[in-house]
């Protein structure tokens, strides 16, 4: 009898635990999208100069490194380097300037006959989707045309992906883009960065620097990774989906009927990954 008391009285206690965890985890989410609307709701500055003029001269995309201002070369900042290497391919790497419009450093670039802006957000990672719908709104991109580039726990460093828009996957610079834009239709460069081994905590391993192991493989993984930015940014048609853009639901569908496409960055990786 007295083992079914403390057995009940465990269950009890892990129950109102969960419920408090929950609690704190949506309380945080609302908390972020009252930040995300505040910040949004600042004054807006039309484009000027060459910025305005890309609103009526041919296509135009959005390429957008996300992470954290200050914490470049972690692991939640790879987003920021993957756009570093593709400036430097373009040959615009000293053209970064800040935009206080945007909260953000841009460049205005060009491939292939069409316009693309680079964007690295200057806010925390949670509220990266203010810049850039604010960069979308100032360069007149639609959301389908939004190339997100973003660290990915589920994939291990070496591989990465291209995927059609649909859910955030608890990626939390995701998920402000998604609250912003008020679509998931983005496309999404997904860098693997693998998850913590033994008892390092996920938190303490996103914002920490790669490992000198890790910085062997790094090189490829921004070479690679350019390589399908670049080829993304080369299509001539966008394709669109049978629903409104501005649809959720629209960026899940487009996510359903098409394969994310997944390269790795080395074969030795590959081959490991394949093991785990």
């Amino acid at each position: 009898m007295k083992k079914v008391t403390v057995l009940s009285t465990f269950c009890r206690y892990l129950s109102q635990l969960f419920k408090k965890l929950l609690n704190f985890v949506t309380m945080r989410r609302l908390l972020t999208r009252v930040i995300n609307r505040v910040l949004l709701s600042e004054p807006f500055t039309p484009a000027m100069g060459i910025e305005a003029e890309i609103h009526s001269h041919g296509r135009r995309k959005l390429v957008v490194g996300l992470g954290n201002p200050g914490m470049e070369g972690t692991r939640h900042s790879i987003g920021m380097a993957v756009l570093g290497a593709l400036a430097s391919r373009l040959g615009v790497a000293d053209r970064w300037r800040g935009d206080k419009n945007v909260s953000g450093e841009v460049i205005v670039s060009e491939v292939q006959h069409t316009h693309v802006v680079l964007l690295r957000p200057r806010l925390l990672m949670n509220v990266n989707g203010v810049s850039v719908a604010k960069a979308a709104a100032k360069y007149g991109i639609k959301p389908e045309d939004i190339l997100l580039v973003h660290d990915e726990l589920d994939k291990p460093l070496g591989k990465m992906s291209i995927k059609h828009g649909g859910s955030a996957r608890g990626h939390n610079g995701v998920r402000s883009c998604v609250d912003c834009l008020h679509t998931d239709v983005m496309l999404r460069l997904r860098v693997g960065i693998s998850r913590p081994t033994g008892k390092t905590s996920v938190e303490r391993h996103v914002l920490g620097r790669f490992s000198s192991e890790e910085q062997k493989v790094l090189n490829s993984v921004l070479a690679q990774s350019v390589d399908l930015l670049l080829s993304e940014l080369s299509h001539k048609d966008s394709q669109q989906d049978s629903q409104s853009p501005s649809s959720p639901a629209g960026g899940r569908q487009a996510a359903q009927k098409r394969k994310d496409k997944e390269r790795s960055a080395s074969p030795a990786v590959d081959s490991a990954a394949a093991q785990s």
